[in-house]
């Protein structure tokens, strides 16, 4: 296979590196040793926890946990089970200690109509066998850079801190977490007040360097993906599209993003998408970075970390994958309809990112709660200027066991002072699941590239 041929070449590369500067390691062997033994092979505590109520991981789910429906999507493997209790507005006393600050606050902003059905909790992440050799091989070797803006020595297609001493690091996880080349459509909607909407079509190409027949990733170091997003609906905005070149030391190359406005015909350079500025179509309901919960350069923020926590978080989420799945009957007012969601008590890492002296955004503090299984952020709590909790994200899990690969089922961004929130990511209505082979050229992935993509 292409992509596990690539990955142990660039494994190879990490390993001379890191036999050429023993400075580089910033792990003890007996750490590294621990990697797939009492920690999972990309450094989750493998045992369950005392009460029970987190099992162990056994490898995750194996390749054949359900069945392949046509089109790219797959049978939900937890389809028919019953949720074991219902967390509500009447009972929240009893379960905030596994909540966070902006699930708390969603009960209260929707004390008659939110509520979270808890399940039996499923540890079903897993990834190649490929990739767990490459963190084994390369752990210690990544360094922050720039007081944790930036990272070096990076193995393409690994986990840069298998084992975290930084906040920074766990953020870092998050952004350079193993992704494959995916072409994929989804809706992306903010629903008003009232819960009228309209659907925002998106479809979207990221290609990873390492995963492309036709780029050398040893050549581009700094690079960590291209991306590509059109909006294909509705008409005025059909069209449009984005491009966007990520780095991993933005502060050494910053991100590189171009956009074609189909109403002018022109490609323009748009150093707006990053950090705080608009999401595309996204009304102001998100930021830039808001983007797949989080993601750019995390130069203006200090980080701290604060530790684990057990906390329900929104899971193989199963319901929301589901081909024919009708948008109208997941988006509501106020928030999503609870009974599309699963929630699963798991060990989660917080992040906290307060805005650095001298720099600004419109989040002065953000929290962030990351699945240790799958190093993604589930949940995100941001803090307006004045410290109140201002949005509360929600990322909901869902898990190709085929191509070994979590992803984001749904991402919800909910704004509690406003009383609206955006939904995005959904496909159960779309003519296909996210496709994983994929297998983009450099070409596609240029500014020329662009007029071609869009609406004349």
């Amino acid at each position: 296979m292409r992509i596990q041929q690539t990955l142990m070449g660039v494994g190879g590369l990490a390993l001379s590196l890191m036999a050429s500067s023993v400075m580089a390691q910033t792990l003890t062997q007996a750490e590294i040793d621990s990697l797939g033994n009492s920690l999972t092979p990309i450094g989750a505590e493998k045992a369950g926890n005392a009460s029970g109520t987190i099992p162990a991981w056994t490898g995750g789910l194996p390749t054949d946990a359900g069945q392949s429906l046509p089109n790219n999507f797959l049978e939900d493997p937890f389809k028919g089970e019953q949720p074991e209790f219902v967390i509500t507005a009447q009972n929240l006393e009893q379960y905030k200690a596994n909540l966070t600050p902006g699930q708390i606050a969603l009960f209260e902003r929707y004390p008659e109509t939110f509520r979270m059905p808890v399940y039996k909790s499923q540890r079903t992440v897993a990834f190649p066998q490929a990739v767990y050799d490459q963190v084994k091989a390369t752990a210690g070797q990544a360094k922050l850079v720039n007081g944790g803006d930036g990272i070096s020595n990076f193995a393409h297609g690994s986990f840069a801190f298998p084992i975290p001493k930084s906040g920074a690091e766990v953020v870092w996880n998050h952004n350079t977490r193993y992704r494959l080349n995916v072409h994929r459509w989804y809706m992306q909607a903010m629903p008003q007040t009232n819960g009228s909407f309209t659907l925002i079509k998106m479809e979207e190409e990221v290609g990873y360097p390492e995963q492309m027949s036709d780029v050398d990733a040893s050549t581009m170091p700094n690079t960590l993906l291209f991306f590509k997003q059109r909006v294909n609906a509705p008409a005025r905005l059909a069209g449009n599209v984005l491009l966007v070149h990520d780095s991993l030391d933005q502060l050494k190359e910053p991100r590189m993003a171009w956009v074609y406005n189909a109403g002018q015909r022109r490609v323009r350079r748009a150093p707006q998408v990053a950090y705080d500025g608009p999401g595309t179509a996204s009304d102001g309901m998100r930021t830039s970075d808001n983007f797949s919960m989080y993601n750019g350069a995390p130069d203006r923020y200090d980080w701290t970390l604060v530790g684990k926590k057990e906390i329900y978080i929104p899971y193989n989420s199963g319901k929301l994958t589901e081909p024919g799945v009708q948008y109208a009957d997941v988006l509501q007012a106020g928030h999503i309809n609870p009974e599309y969601t699963r929630f699963e008590l798991h060990r989660v890492w917080e992040v906290q990112g307060n805005v650095k002296q001298g720099q600004r955004h419109i989040y002065a503090q953000r929290n962030f709660f990351v699945d240790e299984d799958s190093w993604m952020i589930s949940l995100a709590d941001h803090y307006d200027g004045r410290g109140t909790l201002w949005r509360v994200g929600e990322g909901h899990l869902g898990f190709n066991y085929q191509q070994k690969i979590p992803g984001y089922a749904l991402e919800t961004l909910y704004d509690l002072l406003a009383g609206r929130y955006i939904a995005l990511g959904m496909y159960t209505e779309e003519n296909s699941a996210p496709q994983y082979d994929f297998d983009p050229s450099y070409n596609q992935f240029t500014p020329a590239a662009l007029r071609a993509s869009g609406v004349r």
